[in-house]
C-alpha cells in the first residue's frame, strides 16, 4: 500500500494538494493526530485492497502533539510499513500575501504578526522537513502548476530532482521580480516595439520571435546562458536548493524578454529539467 504524509507550512498549498490526491484515488484524512497514525495504517492495511493508497495531512494545527510525529514514524518503520513525506513550503513574502488575501490568521500568530507565526512554524517543522522524500516550493506556482507537480511525482513516477526552475520575463519599467535568484538584461537586443508590424504582438508570436532571434547576439547570448546554467544547476541541487528563479527583463516585458524566456525554457526542458514559465508583464504594454 502507498502511504503518504503531507505536511509543511500553513498557506503553502497542503489543502490544494490533498484535493489533488483525492482526485488521483488516494484515501485522504486531514489533520490526523500523530498518535493515531499507526491505527490508521492498520485500518487501511486491513481493508483487503479497498484502500491501496492513502494520504494524511499532519501540520502545526495538531499543536503540541506534533512533537510525537518523529517517534510515531519510527514505530511505523519498525512494524514494516513504508511511507513517503511530501513537504510544502513557500517564501515568507508569498505566505504573508496569501494570508492577507484570505483574511485568515496564521495558527501561531494569534494576537501577533503573521511573519512571527511563519518563522515559529518553520522552526517547529525543521526536523520533519529534513526527513521529507519530496519538497515542493509553491512560491511561484499556480494551483494548476502544483497539481501538475503532484501528478508528476505520484502518478507518473517522476523523481523530484530537488530543484524547480522558474523563468520569469518582466519589464524593467515595472520593477525587477523581488524573488529573483538571477537577473538577465536583454535590452541590448534590437527592440521589436519600434517595428510597426510587430509592435502589437508579443514574444510568444512567431514574427516577434523570428525578429529577435535573427540577431547573432541573441543566439550567442542564449548559448552562453544555457551553458552557464547547465554548469550551475547540479551545484544548486547538491546544495539542496529547491527552486531557482531566473528573471529575464527588457524595457516593457512583452517582446524580447518573452522570446528569450521561452527559448531558455525549451532548452532546459530538453535537458529534462523541471521548468515553469511566467510572463509577468506581457499584457501591460498591450493597449499602450
Amino acid at each position: 500500500m502507498k502511504f503518504l504524509i503531507v505536511t509543511g507550512l500553513s498557506g503553502a498549498g497542503k489543502s490544494q494538494s490533498i484535493k489533488c490526491l483525492e482526485d488521483l484515488g488516494y484515501f485522504c484524512v486531514d489533520n490526523l493526530p500523530p498518535a493515531l497514525i499507526g491505527r490508521f495504517v492498520e485500518m487501511c492495511s486491513e481493508s483487503k485492497g479497498d484502500i491501496d493508497k492513502a494520504a494524511i495531512v499532519i501540520d502545526i494545527r495538531v499543536g503540541k502533539f506534533l512533537d510525537q510525529l518523529p517517534v510515531r514514524l519510527d514505530e511505523l518503520k519498525e512494524l514494516g510499513h513504508t511511507y513517503d513525506i511530501l513537504f510544502l513550503e513557500a517564501s515568507d513574502e508569498t505566505l504573508i500575501k496569501r494570508f492577507k488575501s484570505s483574511r485568515r490568521m496564521h495558527p501561531l500568530s494569534v494576537g501577533g504578526r503573521i511573519i512571527k507565526g511563519i518563522k515559529a512554524e518553520r522552526r517547529k517543522l525543521q526536523e520533519i522537513k529534513s526527513k521529507a522524500t519530496n519538497i515542493i516550493d509553491t512560491t511561484n506556482m499556480s494551483p494548476s502548476e502544483l497539481k501538475q507537480e503532484i501528478i508528476h511525482l505520484f502518478v507518473e513516477g517522476g523523481k523530484s530532482e530537488g530543484l524547480i526552475i522558474h523563468i520569469i520575463s518582466f519589464g524593467y519599467k515595472y520593477g525587477i521580480p523581488l524573488d529573483s535568484d538571477m537577473v538577465f538584461d536583454v535590452r541590448f537586443l534590437p527592440n521589436p516595439y519600434y517595428v510597426e508590424d510587430l509592435k502589437k504582438f508579443s514574444g510568444a508570436d512567431d514574427g516577434v520571435r523570428n525578429y529577435v532571434m535573427q540577431w547573432p547576439a541573441a543566439a550567442g547570448f542564449m548559448d552562453k546562458l544555457t551553458d552557464m546554467l547547465e554548469f550551475l544547476i547540479p551545484h544548486f541541487i547538491k546544495e539542496g536548493k529547491s527552486q531557482l528563479v531566473i528573471s529575464i527583463g527588457c524595457t516593457g516585458g512583452r517582446h524580447r524578454s518573452v522570446t528569450m524566456a521561452n527559448m531558455l525554457s525549451n532548452k532546459l526542458k530538453e535537458a529534462n529539467h523541471r521548468v515553469i514559465v511566467e510572463h509577468r508583464d506581457i499584457e501591460e504594454e498591450r493597449y499602450r
